[in-house]
C-alpha cells in the first residue's frame, strides 16, 4: 500500500514555481542545502488534484508492474518472491473493488 500510495503522491508533485518577488531557486550548493530555500513555507508546494481515474491508473499500473516481476521471479525460480508480489498485487486490486477488475492499466 505505501508504495502505491506514493506513487500517487509523486504524480501529484508540482514543480514549484518561484514566489512572486522571489528568485529562481538557487543551483549552486546553498549555506546548508544546495537548491534550498529559506523562510516559514518554503518547503510547501501546491500539488496537483487527481481525478479518481488518475488515481485508478496509476494503482493499475502498480498492480501491472507486481504481476510482470511476479512473472520475471517465476522465470527465475524464485517463487516466495513471485507469490509476495502476487499477494502485494491482490491487496492493491481488492482496494480498487470489484467494479474495477476489467479495467486494465494504461501503458
Amino acid at each position: 500500500m505505501r508504495s502505491a500510495l506514493a506513487a500517487v503522491g509523486n504524480a501529484e508533485a508540482v514543480h514549484p514555481a518561484p514566489a512572486e518577488g522571489q528568485a529562481e531557486v538557487a543551483t549552486d550548493p546553498g549555506e546548508h542545502f544546495a537548491a534550498a530555500r529559506a523562510g516559514l513555507g518554503a518547503g510547501e508546494a501546491p500539488r496537483k488534484r487527481l481525478s479518481a481515474a488518475e488515481v485508478m491508473q496509476i494503482v493499475l499500473a502498480e498492480i501491472a508492474e507486481r504481476q510482470s516481476a511476479a512473472v520475471e521471479y517465476d522465470r527465475l525460480g524464485h517463487y516466495s518472491q513471485a507469490e509476495r508480489l502476487r499477494r502485494e498485487a491482490d491487496v492493491l486490486a481488492a482496494v480498487l473493488g470489484p467494479e474495477c477488475g476489467d479495467a486494465q492499466p494504461a501503458r
